[in-house]
């Protein structure tokens, strides 16, 4: 029983990497002032895998996914505004 405990844990710390929609994505880069290719230089990716991860066609790999949602959540305290009903300002 504990490993199904254990498998079900693990199923719920990655309900809390899901990232907002794209628009909410958009629109806190766009109100942080930074270009996608600004973005994509400080993940060390090329602009249009930012591109599709910004847009939904992509989802970035699980050590890029937590850095973005972080970067979003930051962005989130920053500019509450472009954030407003997403989940990044439920949580906050």
């Amino acid at each position: 029983m504990t490993e199904l405990f254990e498998a079900v844990d693990d199923l719920l710390r990655r309900r809390a990497e899901v990232l907002p929609p794209p628009e909410v994505r958009a629109r806190l880069r766009k109100a942080s002032g930074l270009t996608q290719e600004d973005v994509a230089q400080a993940f060390g990716v090329h602009r249009m895998a930012f591109l599709r991860w910004e847009n939904g066609q992509s989802m970035p790999r699980p050590r890029h996914r937590a850095a973005y949602l972080r970067l979003l959540k930051g962005w989130a305290e920053l500019y509450p505004e472009a954030a407003e009903g997403s989940e990044l300002t439920e949580a906050s």
